[in-house]
């Protein structure tokens, strides 16, 4: 079995997330339902929210705040593992941030690290 890393991404407003709580509370029953459907399967290895607040260091300097692409930024992320990246590709059509027209899932293969 080989790991894959998820990244959820969604809509970005001006220091916050542009989703309605309540969508989000309604929308917590199918993500716990998504996530628990991998995790029953034994694939689940880890997966959390992510906080709006981030910090960007590069060697031009520091920036107080998170890495925001055409208003679009990484919400959340879950590491499982899948035969292949086909398996984890139908698993992610189902994803509840799909319900959101502007989020998306992008899913890369974490590389084995050997010294």
């Amino acid at each position: 079995m080989k790991e894959y890393l998820l990244l959820f991404w969604n809509e970005s407003g001006d220091g916050h997330y542009l989703t309605d709580p309540e969508k989000m509370k309604a929308g917590m029953a199918a993500w716990q339902a998504w996530i628990g459907n991998i995790a029953m399967n034994g694939n689940l290895i880890s997966t959390k929210p992510i906080n709006w607040e981030g910090v960007m260091v590069r060697n031009t300097g520091i920036t107080n705040a998170p890495a925001i692409k055409e208003k679009q930024m990484v919400t959340g992320y879950l590491i499982c593992k899948a035969k292949n990246v086909d398996e984890v590709t139908e698993w992610a059509k189902t994803c509840p941030i799909l319900q959101n027209s502007a989020g998306f899932t992008e899913i890369r293969e974490i590389a084995p690290f050997e010294m």
